[in-house]
């Protein structure tokens, strides 16, 4: 039998698909209400005062420290798994997909476009499972434009991620990191 033939023995079934295990972390009208002030205070592309802004997602549970920036267009699933800190820059388009928690440090930049991805599925299994882990970002750390972090990475305190890179496996501090996958190209210097 040939290979092409050993992989069609294997078929998805998403008709198995159950993830009744996964809790996003608040009740359906919480979500419910949270999917409507992210629709118009936080997707749409009207610039509401960061300080309105971190508010609001205080009032949703996000633990936002002072000083952040946070763009239109940004995407945040979940603001009650979702912590920043001081003087971190959330940009344009950013999506953060936070099944699980997102942690981002102080002073750390999350450039436009960026997406923080802590779902993704096993595609070794016919039913498809879910899988979920967090993400930190820490310090100083800076995700570039379209650059996508993947479940379960940490990336260390100032860290470069580069324009649309992938980070599918922790990121050194200091380290500056480009390709998909992202490889360590060379350290971070700040004069």
């Amino acid at each position: 039998m040939s290979s092409t033939s050993n992989c069609l023995l294997v078929k998805t079934d998403l008709s198995q698909f159950n993830n009744d295990w996964y809790h996003p972390g608040a009740g359906a009208l919480k979500r419910a209400c949270w999917f409507i002030v992210s629709w118009l205070a936080f997707q749409s592309g009207v610039h509401l005062p960061y300080g309105w802004k971190r508010g609001l997602l205080r009032s949703f549970g996000a633990r936002i420290d002072k000083g952040v920036v946070i763009k239109p267009r940004v995407t945040i699933k979940y603001p009650w798994r979702l912590r920043v800190g001081a003087y971190a820059w959330i940009g344009e388009q950013v999506w953060i997909d936070n099944l699980e928690d997102v942690t981002i440090g102080a002073h750390a930049c999350i450039s436009q476009g960026a997406l923080l991805l802590c779902g993704n599925h096993d595609y070794t299994k016919p039913s498809f499972d879910l899988i979920v882990k967090p993400i930190e970002i820490s310090d100083g750390a800076w995700i570039g434009a379209k650059a996508v972090v993947t479940q379960g990475v940490k990336v260390g305190s100032h860290a470069v991620l580069s324009v649309g890179s992938v980070a599918s496996k922790d990121l050194e501090p200091n380290g500056v990191y480009r390709g998909n996958p992202a490889e360590k190209v060379k350290e971070r210097s700040i004069a």
